[in-house]
């Protein structure tokens, strides 16, 4: 099968090369910085950013929220279903 991503430099603005399950932790970043994150069910969903802040961001069913996340909180987290877009 033929991989248009082969020849084509990785890019911040995308498109993202995998999406993973995201399991919201108190204490344990993602394996790595998603550039994206995808929420199936809404509510609220607790990140700490690339840039190291905690922010805390109401969202409805099927979002995407376009900023880099390195980990997503338990506490505070009310959405689920939710997915980190990488660059792989």
């Amino acid at each position: 099968m033929s991989n248009p991503f082969n020849t084509r430099a990785s890019s911040l603005s995308g498109p993202a090369t995998d999406i993973v399950p995201v399991t919201p932790d108190d204490s344990v970043d993602l394996a790595d910085v998603a550039i994206a994150l995808y929420i199936e069910t809404g509510g609220v969903i607790s990140v700490v950013t690339a840039e190291g802040q905690t922010r805390n961001v109401a969202v409805a069913d099927f979002s995407i929220l376009p900023v880099g996340v390195r980990r997503v909180n338990m506490t505070g987290t009310t959405a689920a279903g939710i997915h980190g877009m990488v660059i792989a």
